[in-house]
């Protein structure tokens, strides 16, 4: 009988996969073609056949992070991920709506979620540390880090063991960068993955899962680079900001999407300084973009 086990999805080419077994070694695998949508972070059951490795199951996903793509139609990216690092900097600096979007996206995967500030050598933009001391209320650990100083990433990587992480965030934030610190043999790795596997060298464009030196793993894909999440559904919106959960189902009408409904507890908590008024009205800008925005 053919061997059979268990591994996750290190990268995909095509219908080649790379699969991580227990032991660490890497293999080459293909998938069935009714398993057409797997995607690297993806747990898959696997069978050693004549031919090499043959993936025949992907294994329950605790999530999967889906993007916007051609014509508007969902991308699945990957899988598995439990922690989230939306990366803001000096320089751009923040766009507080994308990084309110992304933070919900977080929260709606579900998966934990930091808020890491970086390109801290670099002049403050102004009103950027009392925007960050909201986060901090919020409940957001705010990592400060800058590539200039090796130093400041030690934080960074405690947050990341343990976890699959992803980085996120505005275009030029330094994600790339970042990367680089965190997995400093990256392309080495998967130049060597790749040579190994005869998968030639275009291999710049897909998503990778490394192991971090300091334990946890990272996720790194040029399709998360400019991420924007698709559109949900307007109700769910209200579940992404941690600062309204105490007040849901405090509301008068059960179904209160929190914007001039009578007897709302989210707007009393915003009229009475509680919550963010930033923070309420980029809510209010989501649902809009939803299609349920106040005039609906």
């Amino acid at each position: 009988m053919s061997a059979r086990g268990e591994g996750r999805v290190v990268s995909r080419f095509g219908a080649t996969l790379l699969v991580r077994l227990p032991d660490g070694t890497v293999r080459r695998a293909t998938a069935r073609r009714k398993l057409q949508h797997v995607v690297c972070g993806d747990h898959v059951r696997w069978g050693e056949t004549p031919g090499g490795l043959v993936v025949s199951a992907i294994l329950p996903r605790r999530n999967q992070l889906v993007r916007s793509y051609f014509r508007g139609q969902p991308r699945i990216i990957a899988a598995n991920i439990d922690q989230v690092v939306v990366v803001t900097a000096h320089r751009p600096a923040p766009d507080w709506f994308v990084v309110d979007k992304l933070l919900v996206a977080s929260e709606l995967l579900p998966a934990d979620a930091l808020l890491l500030h970086h390109k801290i050598d670099l002049p403050a933009p102004a009103g950027l540390n009392g925007m960050l001391a909201v986060y901090r209320g919020i409940g957001y650990p705010v990592p400060d880090t800058t590539t200039a100083e090796p130093a400041t990433l030690d934080a960074l990587r405690v947050a990341l063991r343990g976890h699959t992480s992803i980085l996120i965030g505005q275009s030029g934030v330094g994600k790339s960068s970042l990367t680089n610190l965190l997995v400093p043999d990256a392309n080495a790795r998967t130049a060597g993955l790749s040579a190994k596997a005869e998968l030639g060298q275009h291999t710049t464009s897909v998503t990778w899962l490394y192991e971090l030196p300091d334990g946890g793993e990272l996720i790194d894909s040029p399709g998360i680079r400019d991420f924007t999440p698709p559109p949900m559904p307007a109700e769910r919106y209200q579940h992404g900001f941690r600062e309204f959960a105490p007040l849901l189902g405090q509301c008068r009408f059960h179904n209160c999407l929190h914007r001039r409904e009578p007897g709302c507890a989210v707007r009393a908590a915003v009229e009475a300084g509680t919550i963010h008024p930033q923070r309420y009205a980029h809510y209010l800008r989501l649902l809009e973009e939803a299609g349920d925005g106040p005039g609906h």
